[in-house]
């Protein structure tokens, strides 16, 4: 059983930065896929970036790279998404994902219905 608690999302002025969190419980985030996905009204949900349970090399969307980080803090188990430079489209629920599945194919790893655990969704909006 795992379980993901999501906090950190809020209302931000373009340009501005939001970090989000994600405790897990249940198991480590070091033996697991972790990652972080968005979704907006009427559109699908996206991929943003993640981190295979075998690497600490992160995977980005073209679309964030640049502007976001992903990290973990193992003796806090967290999963921690640094979000600078935020504009409007950014606006989303944005939600943590963890699996015990290796992904070894990239397409699997930026799949959302690949993954079994879910956060509960947490609130980034962008606006002036």
């Amino acid at each position: 059983h795992v379980q993901l608690a999501e906090s950190g999302g809020g209302l931000v002025q373009p340009g501005g930065s939001l970090k989000l969190s994600c405790r897990a419980s249940g198991r480590t985030v070091s033996s697991l896929g972790v990652g972080w996905f968005r979704q907006a009204p009427g559109n699908e949900r996206e991929f943003i970036a993640a981190f295979r349970k075998t690497s600490s090399n992160p995977y980005y969307a073209e679309s964030v790279q640049g502007r976001f980080t992903i990290s973990k803090d193992n003796t806090k188990n967290t999963v921690y998404l640094q979000m600078n430079s935020l504009q409007p489209e950014d606006t989303a629920v944005y939600y943590c994902a963890a699996d015990e599945q290796p992904f070894a194919i990239l397409s699997s790893l930026k799949n959302p219905t690949a993954w079994d655990y879910w956060g509960q969704g947490t609130q980034v909006t962008v606006s002036s």
